[in-house]
């Protein structure tokens, strides 16, 4: 199953722990990479607490980790693979600690970490979680350069294990092993384009994303198993972000379909349905809406031309859910009545194929970069607007 966390609320927005910025990932409730654990701040007022969910059983269930402190309401949360829950707690005005908390009999087990100095402007940031379960990052954004550390899994507590040049945001997974990292970058006063990092060749920055040379291209979600990925970017119109789709490696033009775009809401990517091996176009994917009325769900497929819009639970928690391999999403919610809650949505089929024509050939001269990025496509193909 393939998860990505998300609970955004205006408090929410207020809090230092938005966890990247392209993919609106703000601390919340979040979920490993294959969808086992789920953790979230619990708790009424300032008696917040860390609450693990358990989602890989019959039923899912929920486990309070409280300590004799109360956590603060900006203290950052990631599950991890074991069942272990990493708290990134603010010390001061610089300091970021890190603890692992895990249940030990009717107590809260606590294995401290380290901390790291963050003196940027904007602190320091979770990234997602890793796709091997084990590892745990972050990012600090200082004025010129961005330093990622890994801050579980190492053998000696927090370790620095790159610095990129300019100011980074998002934070998306491109391969199943955790090495090649995604984000979004600015040089100076230049436009955002996504980037990849390879963590095992100390940072190596390599061209991931250009539709225009102007344009600002944001990698939102990204899919190992297919391919396939979900961008924002102004190249269609500048300075109105469209959503749009491409796939990893491929020569084809970025495509920003219609139906994503709402004029009343904002339309936003939050997980991506695993196991289509090299079928990107049957991927679905989930999106969530936020208008005046609320936040609902959206659910669309490359090879659609529409996107099917379904209710949620009460008390869903807004912008997470996971993918089953079968194409069932599953959206976590909380009432009063049923703490801890699963509910699963099955979409509308997808409809049969439409003939098109072939996309317009691809520039005689290709921009292909490692590891295997996205062309610098032109905007348009001669296909029937979708």
């Amino acid at each position: 199953m393939t998860a990505c966390a998300i609970e955004t609320t205006a408090e929410d927005d207020d809090r230092e722990g938005k966890q990247g910025g392209s993919g609106g990932r703000p601390t919340g409730f979040t979920t490993t990479a294959n969808g086992a654990y789920a953790a979230r701040l619990a708790g009424v007022g300032d008696a917040l607490y860390v609450e693990r969910w358990t989602l890989d059983g019959p039923e899912p269930y929920a486990v309070p980790l409280p300590l004799d402190q109360p956590e603060e309401p900006h203290a950052q949360l990631l599950p991890l693979a074991d069942g272990r829950v990493l708290v990134c707690r603010r010390v001061d005005g610089r300091r970021r600690s890190f603890s692992l908390l895990y249940p030990t009999g009717p107590a809260t087990g606590e294995l401290r970490l380290g901390s790291v100095d963050a003196p940027g402007s904007e602190g320091l940031v979770l990234l997602p979680p890793s796709p091997d379960g084990i590892c745990a990052y972050a990012m600090c954004v200082g004025p010129d350069s961005t330093t990622l550390w890994l801050v579980a899994g190492g053998a000696f507590g927090p370790e620095r294990v790159a610095e990129v040049e300019g100011h980074c945001s998002g934070g998306v997974w491109l391969d199943r092993t955790g090495r090649m990292l995604a984000l979004d970058r600015r040089l100076g006063d230049g436009p955002v384009k996504a980037v990849a990092v390879d963590l095992e060749r100390g940072g190596e920055v390599t061209p991931l994303l250009q539709i225009t040379e102007e344009s600002d291209d944001r990698l939102l979600l990204a899919d190992p198993d297919s391919g396939l990925l979900l961008i924002r970017s102004d190249a269609p119109s500048p300075g109105h972000d469209r959503l749009g789709w491409g796939v990893l490696g491929s020569l084809l033009p970025v495509r920003f379909p219609d139906c994503l775009r709402l004029d009343d809401a904002a339309v936003t990517p939050f997980a991506v349905q695993p196991g289509q091996v090299l079928m990107p176009e049957s991927c679905a994917v989930a999106l969530r809406i936020d208008a005046a009325a609320g936040s609902w769900v959206g659910t669309w497929r490359p090879s659609s031309r529409r996107m099917d819009q379904l209710a949620v639970p009460q008390g869903w928690l807004a912008g997470a859910g996971l993918w089953t391999p079968g194409g069932v999403l599953r959206l976590p919610y909380a009432t009063p009545g049923t703490p801890c809650g699963l509910a699963a949505l099955e979409p509308p089929p997808e409809p049969d194929p439409v003939p098109e024509p072939e996309p317009v050939a691809v520039p005689e001269e290709p921009r292909v970069c490692r590891p295997v990025p996205l062309q610098q496509a032109p905007l348009t193909d001669r296909r029937p607007a979708d």
